[in-house]
């Protein structure tokens, strides 16, 4: 889970980094909080299209998932 906190936190390395080079500590928690944000994002965008279902496809529909008419 993705916190308002973890994300300010993420921003306040980020700028850091702008102004000047971050500690081997610093860099070492950016890239972990930046790991846990994008595994939190691919979740989230994972269960959205789980949930969206599959689509009943069938020969000619033009979506281009070049369905396989069998």
């Amino acid at each position: 889970m993705i916190t308002p906190e973890m994300i300010a936190r993420i921003n306040e390395l980020a700028r850091k980094q702008r102004e000047k080079t971050l500690s081997e500590a610093e860099l070492s928690e950016q890239a972990e909080l930046r790991r846990v944000y994008i595994d939190v994002m691919k979740a989230r965008v994972k269960e959205q299209l789980d949930a969206a279902g599959t689509p009943d496809h069938h020969h000619g529909c033009g979506c281009g998932c070049q369905h396989k008419h069998h």
